[in-house]
């Protein structure tokens, strides 16, 4: 058990690594900056070595001599959230399976893209994983070992999981919460496939979508920037593909099941996903938020290039 987790965490980085070389082949440049430094603390000088970091004005004032400490600028903050509720986990045969994946594991494989390609170019990034409340949350940083630290966290994810644990979505409150916590301005980078159990929660449908919309008008009055990354399996979640014959359909949030025949109810069900879709791509537009709807059968190219483009903003 424990070198299959060992092969996966390893292959984890390694797919992180190989997709961004490919990526920078690809473009044939690369995107990244240079950066500085900022000013980050005193200590006291030590005998012997160089003077040129000395503050001569504080000698001035205390009659001792403190050398400034300097870290790295970053040129970007990112915080990365990550939905890892019960839903996520459709189409649920697909659990850490890379080259069929399902939502969450998606998600975490493309974090961990993004993640190597903010620590190429010196930026610092956060990661929070989210369900019915917030499940961990880290601080950004840009160290070798903060990323190191996320990609184990990101591989935890990718363990077998009980299904039967019907684990909901707190997406609204977590974004209130994130805008709240974030200091600085920085990047907020969202994966989420946007399904909420609205009828466990006693809220319409429309309620809980204008709770997401609030909060995410938080984001942007707080002055970060935003990309959505909307999961879905297209074949399944969009089209209903399912054939002809009767289906059992489960909640994977709550646990109510269903029994119905997918064509007798497509049409209806494809308007209100494309209700869904449409609402949430006109929310962005009047937010200014780069929304990006991702069929996770699709590839990681969906990615990099809308968060390029947002990190060239920025």
């Amino acid at each position: 058990m424990l070198k299959e987790q060992i092969s996966r965490y390893k292959s984890l980085d390694f797919y992180a690594r190989q997709v961004v070389e490919g990526f920078i082949t690809g473009r044939h440049k690369s995107p990244f900056h240079g950066f500085s430094v900022e000013f980050s603390d005193y200590r006291q000088y030590n005998s012997g070595e160089s003077t040129k970091n000395i503050d001569w004005h504080l000698y001035g004032r205390t009659d001792r001599l403190y050398v400034k400490q300097f870290e790295e600028e970053t040129n970007l903050r990112c915080q990365l959230l990550i939905d890892q509720s019960s839903s996520m986990l459709f189409p649920t045969e697909c659990h850490g399976d890379i080259d069929h994946p399902n939502k969450l594991t998606f998600a975490v494989y493309a974090a961990a893209v993004l993640i190597e390609l903010l620590h190429r170019q010196r930026d610092a990034f956060g990661l929070t994983l989210f369900s019915g409340q917030i499940d961990q949350q880290t601080p950004c940083r840009s160290s070798s070992v903060h990323q190191q630290y996320l990609l184990g966290l990101l591989d935890g994810l990718l363990q077998p999981v009980n299904k039967e644990s019907h684990r909901e979505t707190s997406l609204a409150e977590t974004i209130h919460l994130t805008a709240e916590q974030l200091h600085k301005r920085s990047l907020v980078i969202l994966f989420t496939d946007a399904f909420t159990n609205s009828v466990t929660q006693s809220h319409s449908h429309s309620d809980t979508q204008e709770a997401l919309f609030d909060a995410l008008r938080h984001l942007r009055h707080n002055k970060h920037e935003v990309i959505i990354f909307h999961t879905y399996d297209m074949a399944h979640e969009v089209d209903l593909d399912y054939g002809s014959r009767p289906h059992l359909f489960i909640d994977l949030e709550s646990g109510h099941q269903l029994k119905l025949q997918p064509d007798e109810v497509a049409a209806e069900y494809r308007r209100q996903m494309t209700d869904l879709f449409s609402a949430l791509r006109q929310r962005a537009m009047q937010y200014r938020i780069d929304y990006v709807p991702v069929d996770v059968a699709q590839g990681f190219h969906q990615i990099l290039l809308p968060f390029l483009l947002k990190r060239s903003k920025v």
